[in-house]
């Protein structure tokens, strides 16, 4: 019987790794722990998993596949996340993705979310496209002292 790591039974089942590792935490999914703690998936367990899903259900693609469906989009910032919140009010929604340990969140049109389906857990991709970016640090973090400076500018102020 061989075993396999949570990543790669997501791949071979075609759901993200997030997703089944819920699946693992809820007990929807058996699993062997390693002496360290870690789960290990049965490939039985995997084959049972396949079967149970319709034929006509199409398995997600895996990241690297939506990315390459959007290869003639000029946007190259493309960040992959998971759904954690879905509002629609009137004609606008907000969608928050987690994506790792961060939250993103996009208004898009209510129509956009109906025509993509968008619920609470599903694997999404947020493509960012913008002329300007901005970044900033405090005054602390960029080592400039707010002190010396304001001395600096009202001396330079009264020449």
């Amino acid at each position: 019987m061989a075993l396999l790591t949570v990543r790669s039974a997501a791949e071979r089942l075609g759901v993200a790794y997030s997703t089944l590792k819920r699946w693992v935490l809820s007990g929807r999914v058996r699993t062997t722990r390693t002496e360290g703690g870690h789960h290990r998936i049965a490939e039985s367990e995997v084959e049972r998993l396949i079967a149970r899903q319709s034929p006509e259900t199409n398995r997600r693609p895996r990241a690297a596949a939506a990315d390459e469906s959007l290869a003639g989009l000029s946007a190259r910032n493309r960040l992959v996340g998971f759904v954690e919140e879905v509002r629609v009010d009137g004609l606008l929604a907000q969608v928050r993705l987690r994506v790792g340990d961060q939250r993103l969140t996009a208004v898009i049109t209510a129509d956009a979310v109906r025509a993509l389906r968008l619920r609470r857990g599903d694997d999404a991709l947020a493509i960012v496209k913008s002329t300007e970016v901005m970044i900033a640090k405090s005054a602390q973090q960029a080592g400039v002292e707010r002190p010396a400076r304001r001395k600096l500018a009202g001396a330079a102020a009264r020449r």
